[in-house]
């Protein structure tokens, strides 16, 4: 059973950079997608970012346009955790942000960028990015 756990959430003022990390145990299996989502009050899901592997050096990365430029998503095989590097955050960046990640044995890029919320298998309990002013 993979299990996912977010950490790096917290409180920082507009402007500002949070790392957050999500580490996956239980066998995640070659090719692998992994996304951030977040959520805030009354709002949906949104897709943050996601990241296709097929293998140690081959990615393929999506970032929502409201993050382009200045979220980063990475994933380090090796350690099986999952990145998102945050940077010149806004106010309107703080959500509970979520780890997720499907496992799919035939997976390809394609399917895997485009992939929604529900579509995913496995997800972490979240961590809160609040952005103050």
């Amino acid at each position: 059973q993979v299990q996912l756990v977010e950490s790096g959430g917290g409180w920082v003022p507009a402007g500002g950079s949070l790392s957050l990390s999500c580490a996956a145990s239980g066998g995640l299996l070659s090719p692998t997608c992994m996304a951030w989502f977040r959520q805030a009050p009354g709002k949906e899901r949104e897709k943050v970012a996601v990241i296709y592997s097929s293998g140690p050096n081959s990615y393929h990365t999506y970032h929502a346009d409201s993050v382009k430029g200045r979220f980063t998503v990475a994933q380090d095989n090796a350690k099986n955790t999952l990145y998102l590097q945050m940077n010149s955050l806004k106010v309107e960046d703080t959500a509970m942000y979520y780890c997720a990640a499907h496992q799919e044995e035939y997976d390809n890029s394609w399917n895997c960028l485009g992939r929604a919320a529900s579509q995913y298998t496995y997800w972490g309990q979240g961590t809160q990015v609040t952005v103050s002013s």
